[in-house]
C-alpha cells in the first residue's frame, strides 16, 4: 500500500510538471507569437540591466571620489578634477546669437538661433485636417506633397523624410504637428514621403523604405534620406537632420527603453544615409516579413561598406514613443536566419530586386505612396 502511494505521488508530481511544462511553453510560445510584445520586453530588460550597471558603476565612482577629496582636503589642496566629466558634458557648441542676420544668396547655417534645444513633446490627438491648417497657417509656403526649402537662405541639405505606415492613423498628425516645424527651424530643403503598405501581409517596413527611395528620387536629387518611424519623437530641436556625418543613427535614447542604447549595433528608430551611401549598400532588405531584424541588417550592410555610423552626443539623442493604442506587428521569427547570412544575400536582395505598382497621391503636408506588398515583388536568387 505504501509503495501504491508513493507510485501514485511520484505519478501526481509527474503530471504536474508535465502539466506546467506544457504550460510554460504555451506561454512561451504566445509571447513569441505575440505582436511585437516579446521584442519590447527584452529590450526593456536590457535597457534597465544596463541602467543597474550604470548606476552600480556611478556609486563606485562617488565613493572613489569621495575618499580622493577626502585625502586631498586632510593635506588642505583643493581637487579640481572633474569626477562628472562624461560623454554628455561636451564643449558646447556654438550656437548663432538671437538676431544673427543672414543674406539669401548665402549657405543656411547648421547652428541656427532658431534650434532652442529641448523640446516641448504633445502627445495629444489631433486629426490631419487640424494639423495641415495650423502648420498651413505658420507657414503657408509649403508645396503640395510636403515640400518646402527656406527663403532667407540656401539649403544647405536636400532632404527626403521616408515614414513607413500601416493603420496608424492616430501617430501621423502627431508626428506631423512635431517634426515640420524642426525641420523649417533646421533650414533644410525637405519633403515628407508616407509610404502606406497595402495587402494582408505582415508588416515590411524595409521594403516600404526602399519603394520611398524609388520614388523620392524620382522627384528631387535629394542629397541624403531619414528613416524615420511614425511614433518616434525628437525631444532635442539641435538634433539636426542634415546629411552631416552619414551614416548616422539618430534615435539613441528612446524613453520606453529607459533612454539607453539597447545594443551598440541598434540601428532602429531614426537613422539616415546618403543617396549615393544607400545606393551602394543595396538598400534595405526585402526579405524580413515582420517586426523585427531589418536595421541589424541594414547595420550589417554598412558595416560591410565599411562605413562609420555616427550618434548625436549626449542627450540630443533622446525621444520619445508615442503610445500604441492597438497591438503592433508580428515579429520575424526567421530574422536570425538571414542577418547569417547578411553578406551573401545583400548582393541579390535589395534596390535591385523589387518590383512595386504604386499609387501616389499628393497632400500639402506629404507625398502619400500605397503599395500592396507580397514576397514575389522581391524574389531572392540563390546566393
Amino acid at each position: 500500500v505504501s509503495k501504491m502511494k508513493n507510485l501514485i505521488h511520484v505519478k501526481r508530481r509527474s503530471l504536474s510538471a508535465f502539466f506546467h511544462h506544457m504550460l510554460s511553453q504555451k506561454v512561451i510560445c504566445e509571447l513569441l507569437n505575440a505582436e511585437g510584445i516579446m521584442n519590447e520586453y527584452v529590450f526593456m530588460v536590457q535597457a534597465r540591466g544596463i541602467q543597474i550597471r550604470e548606476n552600480v558603476r556611478n556609486i563606485g565612482a562617488q565613493v572613489l571620489e569621495q575618499v580622493v577629496r577626502g585625502a586631498y582636503s586632510i593635506n588642505g589642496t583643493d581637487y579640481s578634477y572633474d569626477f562628472n566629466e562624461s560623454e554628455s558634458d561636451a564643449p558646447p557648441t556654438t550656437y548663432l546669437p538671437e538676431g544673427f542676420t543672414y543674406l539669401p544668396s548665402q549657405v543656411c547655417p547648421e547652428k541656427l538661433p532658431s534650434m532652442k534645444g529641448r523640446l516641448e513633446v504633445n502627445m495629444s490627438e489631433i486629426s490631419l485636417e487640424e494639423v495641415e491648417r495650423s502648420l498651413l497657417e505658420r507657414e503657408p509656403t509649403m508645396a503640395l506633397g510636403g515640400f518646402w526649402k527656406p527663403k532667407d537662405c540656401l539649403p544647405r541639405w536636400k532632404v527626403a523624410i521616408l515614414v513607413p505606415f500601416r493603420n496608424r492613423h492616430e501617430h501621423l498628425p502627431i508626428l506631423l504637428r512635431h517634426l515640420v516645424p524642426v525641420l523649417q527651424k533646421q533650414r533644410l530643403q525637405f519633403a515628407l514621403y508616407v509610404i502606406v503598405q497595402g495587402g494582408t501581409e505582415p508588416f515590411n517596413r524595409a521594403m516600404l523604405f526602399n519603394v520611398g527611395f524609388k520614388e523620392a528620387i524620382k522627384d528631387l536629387d535629394w542629397d541624403c534620406l531619414i528613416f524615420h518611424d511614425v511614433d518616434h519623437l525628437m525631444e532635442n530641436d539641435r538634433n539636426y537632420y542634415g546629411c552631416t556625418d552619414m551614416p548616422r543613427h539618430f534615435a539613441v535614447k528612446l524613453d520606453k527603453y529607459s533612454y539607453m542604447l539597447p545594443y551598440n549595433e541598434f540601428f532602429g528608430g531614426v537613422s539616415g544615409l546618403m543617396v549615393k551611401q544607400f545606393k551602394r549598400i543595396n538598400g534595405f532588405p526585402n526579405a524580413f516579413w515582420g517586426w523585427g531584424g531589418e536595421d541589424d541588417d541594414l547595420w550589417n550592410r554598412v558595416q560591410f561598406a565599411n562605413y562609420s555610423v555616427s550618434r548625436p552626443h549626449g542627450d540630443l539623442g533622446r525621444y520619445m514613443s508615442i503610445p500604441h493604442h492597438h497591438r503592433g506587428e508580428a515579429q520575424f521569427l526567421g530574422r536570425y536566419s538571414l542577418l547569417r547570412h547578411s553578406k551573401e544575400r545583400q548582393k541579390v536582395d535589395g534596390l535591385n530586386n523589387l518590383n512595386y505598382s504604386p499609387l501616389i497621391s499628393r497632400s500639402r503636408l506629404f507625398t502619400n505612396i500605397t503599395v500592396s506588398l507580397s514576397r514575389k515583388l522581391a524574389p531572392v536568387a540563390d546566393y
